[in-house]
């Protein structure tokens, strides 16, 4: 049901609306230096996580923890409110369910380390 055009359609598309976002665009620009080298990370962690495929080869939660400060529990909110729409309006129903359900697990995993690393410093 979901493919790797799904995928290359989807990321670039959504990470434009991020870039642009007054909220997240700030945080996402500075992070990252070579969109394309990220765009292209982030299609390789999505055809791992709903394909399978095992494409990606990197560490999400050491990656996330470098901006620790701008993981806010706000900020999830409007990642993944901007994520729901963006899979809305790009892939079916229930191809954009699939990226929905696994990013809301994602996100809790990441928000849980984010909790765990502020602790242990703490």
């Amino acid at each position: 049901m979901i493919t790797e055009e799904d995928i290359s359609r989807l990321i670039p598309a959504f990470y434009e609306r991020v870039r642009a976002d007054p909220q997240l665009g700030p945080i996402f620009n500075a992070a990252v230096d070579d969109w394309p080298h990220h765009l292209e990370r982030l299609k390789a962690f999505w055809s791992s996580v709903i394909l399978s495929t095992g494409r990606y080869k990197g560490q999400p939660m050491v990656v996330h923890l470098r901006h620790e400060q701008a993981m806010t529990a706000q900020n999830f909110t409007r990642w993944l409110n901007m994520w729901r729409e963006t899979t809305s309006d790009i892939l079916s129903a229930d191809a954009a369910a699939i990226f929905q359900e696994k990013a809301n697990v994602i996100a809790e995993s990441l928000q849980l380390g984010v909790q765990f690393h502020r602790a242990r410093i703490a």
